[in-house]
This record gives structure tokens, C-alpha cells and sequence, in this order.
């Protein structure tokens, strides 16, 4: 289970989805963040990481066993909280578990002194970066292209999904895992 703050959208992000978009005014802001956070969710789930850094929660079996987490990419645990069948949820002391973050970003999780637990849940910050302006020019033109075509295409039924060139640009960062 994952649980996920919600994208905040800074006015960096929304003035240059206006430019991109051709809008005069800021009138149309609530409808071109609707859009935005559509592209972004869907670019998120396309590349299989998130974008913009935020908390995440992720609850794991207590597993002696190394496991992955499925968030991508994890830039730091901020905490690791056992939770036992019956009675309250607890904090495991450091020497409980053990964290690894690769180069990477994807976070690994061995339990060895679970107590009561049998599940834990992470408390973690993970995305690719902290602002719009740190996101690779290539995302963010995904992203805006995406919107724009999600805009233009809001009410037509016939629409054959995102253009072709929207893919082109996201595909260098797309991660894919092998089960």
C-alpha cells in the first residue's frame, strides 16, 4: 500500500504552462492546473517515478528477506514504523532494519528484529526533483505538450490519446522493472 502527498503546482510551473499554452490571462488557472496535475499523474505513471519530490508512505511485510520498494526514485527514509496485528503502531530502533538506496533510487528494506510487527510502514521523500526548473528540459516539454494536447482535446471523444512525440520525449527516463 502507497500513500502519496499531492503534487503542489508552483506559479514557476503554472506561468510556463500559460506560455506554453498561449493563455492571456490567468483566468483559466484552475482548469490549466486540473490539466497539469493530469499530465503529470500520467507522466508519473508512464515513466514509473515520480517527478517532483514529496512524501510518500509504503507499507512492506516485515521481511527478513531484502525487498524493494515500489516508489521510485527514494532520496531519503525519513522513518520506519512497526505495525503489529493487534495494538499500536511503533517506532523499530535503527538496529532493526536495514535501508539501502542505490544509485539509482530505488530503496531496499530487511527487516531482522521486527518485534510484534508484521508489517512496517516507511515514511520516505522520493522524486526526481525538488522544482519544476530542476526537472530535465525534456520532461517538462513532455509534460507541457501533454497538457496542451489533454486541453485541446478535453471534450472530443475521437481522440486517439497523446501524440507520439510526447513518448519520444519521456522515453530516455522510463523505468521499467523485470518481477
Amino acid at each position: 500500500m502507497i500513500s502519496r502527498d499531492a503534487v503542489v503546482l508552483g506559479s514557476d510551473m503554472l506561468d510556463e504552462a500559460r506560455a506554453y499554452l498561449r493563455f492571456e490571462s490567468e483566468e483559466e488557472d484552475a482548469s490549466l492546473g486540473t490539466v497539469l496535475l493530469g499530465a503529470i499523474g500520467h507522466v508519473e505513471a508512464y515513466l514509473g517515478q515520480m517527478l517532483l519530490r514529496r512524501n510518500v508512505r509504503e507499507v512492506v511485510p516485515a521481511s527478513m528477506h531484502w525487498q524493494r520498494l515500489s516508489v521510485l526514485p527514494v532520496v531519503l527514509v525519513n522513518s520506519v514504523t512497526g505495525i503489529p496485528v493487534e495494538g499500536m503502531p511503533f517506532a523499530l530502533s535503527s538496529d532493526a532494519y536495514k535501508i539501502e538506496i542505490d544509485a539509482h533510487g530505488e530503496a531496499w528494506l530487511r527487516v531482522m528484529q521486527p518485534g510484534s510487527a508484521g508489517r512496517v510502514e516507511l515514511a520516505c521523500l522520493a522524486g526526481m526533483a525538488q522544482a519544476w526548473a530542476e526537472l530535465p528540459e525534456a520532461i517538462r516539454l513532455g509534460i507541457l505538450r501533454l497538457a496542451a494536447h489533454l486541453h485541446l482535446h478535453r471534450d472530443n471523444p475521437d481522440d486517439i490519446g497523446p501524440p507520439e512525440g510526447v513518448a519520444a520525449l519521456l522515453r530516455p527516463w522510463r523505468r521499467r522493472r523485470i518481477a
